[in-house]
């Protein structure tokens, strides 16, 4: 083999372990995204009201958060290949399971077993990420990963919807299932842990050196930083495409559903355009990657204030507006796991970065259950559906999380700060990064 040959081949296998992996990224937005957009015939098929409906999201997305941190050190233990295929088998489960189910424990059983899949699946393929691919690439990757993922969430909006509307509940769902299923045989064909099949041993370290490697993770100020940076910045966005978007659109707002659902692929669109731009100014400029977070958050804030306060239905032209402002809370969100990367080696990434995925998903349930509850109080008594009223005071709880968030990256922004400027010997990937904060 000439020396060409023994460059290109590594090159070509970590490109199709890359696109199988995302592909099963992929995958999971589209399971976690499902009951998105299909919440109001959720609500109709199980006869349950706002608050009883968010428990849906609220168990899946709790399992998700509950999980990110035994995912990380399990990820540590035995690599990704083993979590991406069990992942991805927990998601089939759970999507058969709420394909047939007409009874509301059966279908909160089926979304804590999507919410557990879901957990095995992001963090594995960042970890591939950093065992296939150099360090200087690693920020544009790790953005391209979380923002072709959300590729999932368009075949979650206008194809599932009109699956469901044309064939049936049962339909729709075994036909996610089958999907799932197609992914699932990818992965077990093409994915490797690391491309040295010499290193494989090496990928499962005693219980005792992964608990040290989870405590000094959660040692680190910058793990923090990136968990209150995941926090602070994915919560509006992932709760308007999860859940409460849609029927704010339909029911609050007077969309039809085929409109509303085009206004969150839309969404979906313009996160795929961001995320490359804001892993391009986190690279160019790593000293100044809170500034994205701040800016982020403030915009997105900002534009809800008009949209809240606008007397009567909110023009179209805002609405989009909105739903572009809150496409950059997914990439501006991911930010959080290149703090991970860079304050921490590579042999607790795993741990890391489940710390950090926690933040993010926390936030989104808090608001969940909160949007949840208070639309059922503002909603008057007799009335099948929210007014409008009820939406803008639901939403106005967002401002609650973003103001207890801003606090946190702030203090650990200072803290992680301190901590590199003490530090005899710069943090890991400095010398491709610079200071990180």
């Amino acid at each position: 083999m000439t020396a060409a040959a023994r460059t290109v081949a590594p090159r070509r296998s970590a490109a199709l372990v890359f696109a199988v992996a995302v592909t099963a990224y992929v995958a999971a937005v589209f399971h976690r995204s499902s009951l998105g957009v299909t919440g109001v015939d959720a609500a109709d098929r199980f006869h349950i009201n706002a608050a009883a409906l968010a428990t849906f999201s609220v168990a899946q997305l709790a399992v998700y958060a509950a999980m990110q941190v035994p995912v990380g050190v399990l990820l540590d233990r035995y690599g990704s290949r083993r979590l991406l295929l069990a992942g991805g088998a927990l998601m089939v489960a759970g999507q058969l399971c709420f394909a047939v189910a007409t009874d509301v424990r059966l279908a909160v059983a089926a979304r804590v077993l999507v919410g557990l899949g879901d957990a095995m699946t992001f963090i594995s393929v960042l970890r591939i990420v950093a065992f296939w691919f150099p360090g200087r690439r690693n920020p544009l990757l790790v953005q391209l990963t979380g923002t072709i993922g959300q590729l999932g969430a368009v075949l979650g909006a206008v194809p599932l919807v009109a699956l469901l509307h044309h064939a049936g509940w049962t339909p729709a769902f075994l036909t996610a299932a089958a999907l799932g299923v197609t992914v699932l045989l990818l992965v077990l064909v093409a994915v490797r842990d690391t491309p040295h099949a010499e290193h494989t041993t090496a990928l499962a370290p005693g219980l005792t050196t992964v608990r040290r490697q989870l405590a000094d993770a959660w040692a680190q100020p910058g793990t923090r930083l990136g968990l209150w940076t995941h926090f602070v910045t994915q919560f509006s966005g992932s709760v308007f495409a999860l859940l409460w978007g849609y029927p704010f659109l339909v029911q609050g707002q007077g969309f039809s559903p085929t409109a509303a659902a085009g206004l969150l692929t839309l969404m979906t669109v313009v996160t795929l355009v961001c995320g490359p731009v804001i892993a391009h100014l986190c690279a160019r400029h790593p000293f100044h990657r809170s500034v994205v977070v701040f800016a982020i958050t403030a915009g997105t804030a900002a534009v809800w204030a008009v949209v809240l306060a606008w007397p009567g239905r909110a023009p179209h032209a805002l609405l989009v507006a909105l739903v572009v402002v809150l496409a950059v809370n997914g990439p501006g969100s991911v930010i959080g796991f290149d703090y991970a990367r860079t304050f921490n080696p590579v042999h607790r990434i795993g741990s890391a970065t489940g710390i950090v995925n926690v933040g993010g998903f926390v936030a989104s349930i808090l608001l969940i259950l909160a949007v949840g509850v208070v639309l059922d109080l503002a909603t008057p008594a007799g009335r099948s559906t929210p007014p409008l009223s009820a939406f803008r005071w639901a939403f106005a709880v967002q401002y609650l999380l973003w103001a207890l968030g801003a606090v946190q990256v702030l203090r650990y922004r200072n803290a992680a700060r301190r901590r590199y400027a003490a530090d005899a010997v710069p943090v890991p990937a400095a010398a491709v990064t610079g200071p990180v904060t």
